[in-house]
């Protein structure tokens, strides 16, 4: 797997990325599409196609910033573009498990690897498996260990899937974390949390958390069902309205937290037992009703 749709250093922020997508403009690229009128914008498609099979995601992205009919060519997510890209960089085991299976194309999988847990933001006991997206924790005693995506938000609404593939332990949590937030502690506790920068559902004993508080219980029903190991927990984070949602299944759980700060937040988990491992998928834009 050569790593190239999801980049090779820490976690980043959107913003900061969608910037320099942006900054394209006014470049060689645009320069030699001529906004359309140039050669290079009046290729055939079958030609452009096959010649933005060889390109990485970085410049695949950069290609739709040129011209009408470039973005066009790249806007079928199911072409052969992005399927060899697919091929070239998400492992064999990723595509043929059912790990991207709520993911129909192949541009939706690339990004959902470009966003998945960081091999580089994460505690020093985790680490993640060749598939790209499930997160094994070693068999340390005493120690809390978390990691965060490799993308962060500051802006528009973003849904991940999270599972867990193992026992839970005492504590399992998934939520949000600042750049700022501690990725690994001593003992057994709630990382995700347990200080300012971070918010957590405790999926064991149903509580939210904040701040080195719990803000009560989630869902808000009686006798709320305990998470069974292997069921997918939809996370719904809206930057706009500063909100973080559940859901199970296809049931809407509610949100959990609202007044969320006006700053670079990535989905992020932390987990205490011994080789468990921690699956999550990126899916985008959530859908309405």
């Amino acid at each position: 797997m050569s790593g190239a749709a999801g980049g090779g250093g820490g976690s980043s922020c959107q913003g900061a990325a969608a910037a320099a997508s942006c900054s394209s403009a006014g470049t060689p690229y645009a320069a030699a599409a001529g906004g359309g009128a140039g050669v290079a914008g009046r290729l055939p498609a079958r030609v452009l196609e096959h010649v933005f099979s060889y390109l990485e995601l970085s410049d695949l992205m950069r290609c739709t910033l040129v011209c009408w009919h470039w973005n066009n060519i790249l806007a079928d997510e199911n072409s052969e573009v992005w399927r060899s890209l697919c091929n070239r960089s998400l492992s064999d085991e990723s595509m043929r498990s059912d790990i991207l299976c709520n993911l129909p194309t192949y541009r939706g999988k690339l990004k959902a690897y470009q966003y998945a847990l960081s091999s580089h933001d994460c505690s020093r006991n985790v680490y993640v498996k060749k598939n790209g997206f499930t997160l094994h924790r070693n068999p340390i005693a005493q120690s809390t260990d978390g990691a965060r995506g490799k993308i962060g938000f500051t802006e528009g609404r973003h849904a991940w899937e999270i599972w867990w593939e193992g026992p839970l332990g005492t504590v399992a949590v998934i939520g949000l974390a600042t750049k700022r937030a501690s990725m690994q502690c001593q003992g057994y506790l709630a990382l995700l949390g347990s200080d300012d920068q971070s918010w957590g559902w405790n999926l064991v004993d149903n509580n939210l958390l904040h701040n080195g508080e719990v803000n009560g219980n989630f869902p808000q029903c009686n006798n709320a069902p305990k998470y069974q190991i292997g069921e997918r927990i939809r996370v719904i984070l809206d930057m706009d309205d500063k909100t973080l949602a559940f859901e199970r299944g296809f049931e809407f759980l509610g949100i959990a937290f609202r007044g969320l700060p006006k700053a670079c937040l990535f989905p992020a988990v932390s987990a205490v037992y011994g080789n468990t491992e921690v699956t999550m998928v990126y899916l985008g834009k959530p859908l309405d009703g």
